[in-house]
């Protein structure tokens, strides 16, 4: 059995994957492929990654899983979507670094189906965009004390990445930016499903849609369904083409308000931040989805 983990992160697509993943799970349980409710599965994996903590599950361990997820349901791949696999939104900053415990969490994972063929699928974001977001998830937690110490120009994604893989060798990951995902967002959601190329999901429009005006929506929809793409790459450039005429303001743009923050520094960060997207792109084991 194959098994597919969206890691997230929080802030990324605030769970519109596995939402439009949801809308069709007939459509994919026809090709062998099940997406249960979190519900099914959110604690359970929490529980046997903290009572296992590495150690690889026994059959029994692992048949009284699944039986609980598949609900007599027959797959040949499962997806497993938690923004917080890896952490909780208060520990982001752990240790004065993204997500320091990467490794050991997604290896933690991997023993719960020791016996699956797994793979890792996460996003990443702007950290100059990504740490007010989600220290706007966190309560009564003052922003130095959630920022631990941590340099805002020293937060590298490159290093979550060189991590998980250090410590899964040779399991596919695959990973995007959160600023590309409306225009990759067909392609991010075959890659987690593994669904086959010809079956068109409801809602692989949702993400762009849900930045735009109900009127560019309306356009674009009308536009994909009388001039098909004959590509992935065309299908981009539509799409690019409205979000750039029809996208909502406040739905891609942030106000920074934090203590210290300045406009100099966001643009290092995010000047990093490319740097960084150019490593992570050359990482060996590493698919990365880009525009």
């Amino acid at each position: 059995m194959q098994v597919a983990y969206h890691l997230g992160v929080q802030s990324t697509d605030e769970e519109r994957l596995l939402k439009c993943l949801l809308k069709n799970k007939g459509a994919l349980a026809a090709e062998g492929i099940h997406v249960p409710g979190p519900g099914k599965y959110r604690t359970l994996l929490r529980e046997a990654m903290v009572s296992l903590r590495g150690a690889p599950a026994s059959p029994e361990m692992q048949k009284s899983l699944l039986d609980a997820v598949l609900d007599d349901n027959q797959a040949e791949r499962l997806g497993f979507s938690n923004q917080s696999f890896i952490s909780a939104p208060a520990k982001v900053l752990e240790h004065g670094r993204l997500y320091a415990r990467a490794g050991e969490k997604t290896q933690w994972l991997s023993q719960v189906l020791p016996e699956a063929e797994y793979s890792f699928f996460i996003a990443i974001r702007n950290p100059a965009t990504f740490i007010p977001a989600v220290f706007g998830r966190v309560e009564q937690i003052a922003f130095d004390e959630f920022m631990g110490g941590a340099d805002p120009t020293s937060l590298c994604w490159s290093e979550v990445i060189a991590d998980i893989a250090e410590a899964n060798p040779g399991v596919p990951l695959t990973v995007w930016c959160n600023e590309d995902t409306p225009l990759i967002w067909s392609e991010v959601l075959q890659a987690l499903s593994g669904h086959s190329p010809e079956l068109e999901l409801k809602g692989s429009l949702d993400f762009p849609a849900s930045i735009m005006t109900a009127t560019g929506t309306t356009r674009m929809q009308a536009y994909l369904q009388s001039h098909p793409p004959a590509n992935a790459v065309q299908r981009r450039r539509i799409l690019a083409a409205f979000l750039d005429k029809f996208a909502i303001p406040d739905e891609v743009e942030m106000e920074l308000d934090l203590p210290g923050w300045t406009e100099a520094l966001v643009e290092d960060m995010t000047e990093r931040y490319e740097e960084d997207i150019f490593a992570i792109e050359r990482m060996p084991d590493v698919t990365f989805i880009a525009p």
